[in-house]
């Protein structure tokens, strides 16, 4: 049996149907099968609910109760609320600032980093360290003026003179 005829049984039951649908119904239920057995489950199944009904009592009205359960529908029902549409200024502006915090910081970046790779310390000084010659160390002092050579003789890879002196003997 289709959903179509379990749902006109329904509506029969109830007494629902047009009075022309009704005789068909009435005429195939004649018949018996699976229909006149589905129509008697269903009477069934009414009455055990309406003789468990009468044991029940609500604690207020039924028309509040019911009235409590369609606000809470409608307001299930209610649309979502739709976020304004965002202006091309804001959106600009959620892309300009991060972008220009990203500016900003490399042009910091690039401010303290000279071209010769060497960086600028605070107060105008500026050290140095000659990467072929481990032995020498430069210090600048812009602010006074002052540059200042450290040479460390003998240097840590180059032998002394004293043992140059002894490997030659």
């Amino acid at each position: 049996m289709d959903w179509e005829a379990q749902l006109k049984l329904q509506a029969y039951l109830d007494g629902e149907l047009p009075e022309a649908e009704r005789r068909r119904l009435e005429a195939t239920l004649a018949q018996g099968g699976q229909s006149s057995l589905l129509l008697a489950e269903l009477r069934q199944t009414r009455e055990v609910l309406a003789g468990f009904e009468k044991g029940i009592q609500m604690p207020e009205s039924r028309e509040f109760f019911w009235s409590k359960i369609e606000r809470e529908i409608r307001r299930q029902e209610s649309p979502a609320r739709v976020p304004a549409p965002v202006s091309w200024a804001a959106r600009l502006r959620r892309l300009l600032v991060p972008a220009s915090t990203v500016a900003l910081l490399a042009i910091a970046g690039f401010l303290t980093i000279r071209n010769d790779g060497s960086s600028l310390l605070p107060g105008g000084t500026e050290m140095e360290t000659a990467l072929t010659d481990t032995g020498a160390f430069t210090y600048r002092d812009y602010s006074a003026g002052t540059t200042l050579v450290w040479l460390s003789y003998p240097a840590e890879n180059e032998p002394d003179d004293d043992e140059d002196a002894v490997t030659l003997q």
